[in-house]
This record gives structure tokens, C-alpha cells and sequence, in this order.
């Protein structure tokens, strides 16, 4: 899948998820007419300001809309991984010491609650 195809499925299926309709984010980002829609039926590739934008307005990063990642991280996420990348190597390691155990609680207390 190309580019501009895994662009427009991905903006399509982002879309849906945060529960916008392509009116709604064309009126998020003051578009006109039907600029959206050929966005997301990849008839047109938005310049590099324009998908900036689109991620923005659908809270998922420009990385996953163009398919450098497949973890749609919303920006909230990012401004806190960004976070952590600027404290010290140290203060890093009790960041991910910490994450570590939470997310192996989470894992065990899922575990648990399916096999009640």
C-alpha cells in the first residue's frame, strides 16, 4: 500500500474512531467544499502544513496518518513521552522502573479478571 492509499485509509479510520463525521473536521480545520473527503478517498495528497493539521484536529500523530508507526498516539501521550526523553538518564530509569511495575499490575489484574 502506498503512501497517499495507507494516508487516506488511516485519516478515514481515525476519523471514525474519535466519532467525527468528515463535516465536522472540515469545519475543524476551515476547509471548504469537499477538500476532506478527497483527503480521505486519496485523490489528493495534502501538502505537509495540511496534514500536520489534519493530525492536530484528529489527536493522533502525522507519524501514524503516513505510516512511520502503527500506534496511533494521541498528543497528550506524545507531550508526556517528550517529557520523559528530556529528564536525565537516571530520572528516565525510575520513570520506566516505575511504568514497568504499573503495567505488569494491569497486565495481572486483566489476567485475573478473565479467568473469574
Amino acid at each position: 500500500m502506498g503512501f497517499a492509499d495507507q494516508f487516506a485509509d488511516r485519516l478515514a479510520t481515525v476519523r471514525k474512531e474519535r466519532g467525527f463525521s468528515q463535516a465536522q473536521v472540515r469545519q475543524r480545520l476551515e476547509l471548504k467544499g469537499d477538500a476532506y473527503g478527497r483527503y480521505e478517498r486519496g485523490e489528493v495528497k495534502p501538502s505537509i502544513e495540511m496534514a500536520a493539521q489534519i493530525a492536530q484536529a484528529l489527536d493522533v500523530s502525522l507519524d501514524y496518518l503516513v505510516g512511520l508507526t502503527d500506534e496511533a498516539f494521541d498528543q497528550n501521550t506524545l507531550r508526556r513521552m517528550a517529557d520523559v526523553r528530556r529528564l536525565s538518564e537516571e530520572q528516565r530509569r525510575q520513570v520506566y522502573l516505575l511504568l514497568d511495575a504499573l503495567l505488569r499490575d494491569f497486565k495481572a489484574r486483566r489476567l485475573y479478571e478473565e479467568a473469574a
